[in-house]
């Protein structure tokens, strides 16, 4: 019987051919906008984690308090044993140490005389050390335009759109006019190394990277740093660990300690919380309103495919065909159909979807006056639900469609038929 009906849908195109196209083009759209809705909350996520917020942050009550002003000046102290100590009571996360800063760098010519400035953003992590995991968690050996990559003290990284401003290139000295942790003024000479674009519009008008024992030397922070991030070893945020986490630690916090270390997890920095909720609100709300619509393009598409029909029906009626037998057909054939569009519909959506997760879109020329720390790249993400999520307005709603229609062959009258036949 299937086979019957595979070879009819395939000689007679009119009953196939649009239907099938139907079908593939909606779930190809439905497979495709549940990646890219996925992939934008996700890159929005790791970027933020990477740059500035880990999974989890660790830091002092009172820094915490004016953490965009980046003070230094309420910077954790005694790193090395607090590190130590996160390690051992929270092994399945790493922790890394990072300074924060800011300043006015400073790039001489020939004679030593001021040749161009410009105010930077910069970090301090752990350039260095033989088993540093930080070049990789920021992208930093795919981001290199020029130069390399610091292999001694005193080396920095600088934003290749920032040394194009400065006009300073991999072997010429800067210098950084900023304060100390104790409000002191410092001035810090660094030779560039090489130059990066991060992908961010907000990084590449401006920031610097150096080793953080550089940058504790020249800021007077000896065993201090701004922050601690902890990164979960599986590499993926979860939210509801992350929260335990930070329960667990702020027990032993001491609330009325200004410079008590509190930890803070990802979704409460940078107004992350609000944002993730509403894009985890959103993502549902448009891929269910569109598995909807679909699903009722679909659902009239098999209607009218059945209406069509009815005189093909009337026809195999008077022939003698029981009206259980000629139903059973009409849904097998839906479900041939639904079934076929919805594996080369999800073919195409999950080849597109791949693609992009790659190669990525870039979106940086919208994004040149951003505040906010966002990818300029934005990517696809093919989960688990892509696979299955577009069966949903390609099967079932093609069927039920065709099942609606087809109980009108229950109503067929004899004199209706002749009136068909005629």
């Amino acid at each position: 019987m299937i086979r019957f009906i595979f070879k009819g849908l395939l000689r007679d195109r009119q009953r196939s051919l649009l239907p099938v196209i139907v079908v593939v083009t909606g779930v190809f759209l439905t497979v495709f906008l549940h990646c890219w809705m996925n992939g934008i909350l996700g890159d929005l996520i790791d970027f933020n984690a990477k740059f500035s917020t880990g999974h989890v942050k660790v830091m002092t009550k009172a820094y915490a308090e004016r953490v965009e002003q980046t003070p230094n000046d309420l910077a954790l102290v005694q790193t090395g044993k607090l590190t130590e100590t996160l390690q051992k009571e929270f092994p399945e996360m790493a922790w890394i140490q990072r300074i924060r800063f800011g300043g006015l760098i400073d790039a001489p010519d020939a004679q030593g005389e001021t040749r161009s400035q410009g105010p930077a953003i910069g970090w301090g992590i752990d350039l260095l050390s033989a088993n540093s995991t930080e070049t990789q968690r920021l992208n930093i050996p795919k981001s290199m335009v020029k130069g390399h990559i610091p292999t001694q003290a005193g080396e920095v990284l600088i934003s290749e759109q920032f040394a194009e401003k400065l006009k300073v290139v991999p072997g010429d000295q800067i210098t950084l006019l900023g304060s100390t942790m104790f409000g002191s003024m410092t001035v810090y000479n660094f030779k560039v190394a090489g130059t990066v674009k991060f992908g961010s519009a907000i990084l590449d008008r401006g920031a610097i990277i150096a080793d953080i024992h550089d940058v504790q030397l020249a800021l007077d922070m000896p065993d201090a740093a701004s922050e601690i991030l902890g990164y979960f070893k599986t590499n993926f945020y979860n939210k509801e660990l992350a929260a335990a986490e930070v329960t667990r630690f702020m027990t032993s916090s001491d609330p009325a300690d200004p410079y008590s270390p509190v930890m803070v997890s990802l979704r409460d920095q940078n107004g992350l919380s609000s944002m993730v909720d509403y894009m985890d609100l959103v993502s549902a709300i448009v891929i269910s309103i569109f598995v909807m619509a679909m699903s009722l393009v679909l659902w009239n598409a098999g209607l009218l495919g059945g209406l069509r029909r009815y005189g093909e029906v009337g026809v195999r009626l008077a022939m003698g065909e029981s009206k259980g037998h000629v139903y059973r057909s009409l849904i097998s054939e839906s479900i041939l159909i639904g079934l076929v569009g919805s594996l080369i519909g999800s073919a195409i959506g999950l080849s597109l979807s791949f693609w992009i997760q790659k190669h990525g879109i870039d979106v940086s020329g919208f994004m040149k006056n951003a505040s906010m720390m966002l990818p300029a790249v934005f990517r696809t993400e093919v989960t688990l639900p892509a696979f299955y999520v577009g069966f949903v307005p390609g099967l079932f709603a093609t069927v039920i469609g065709t099942s609606l229609a087809g109980i009108g062959i229950y109503k067929r009258k004899t004199a209706q038929l002749f009136k068909e036949l005629e």
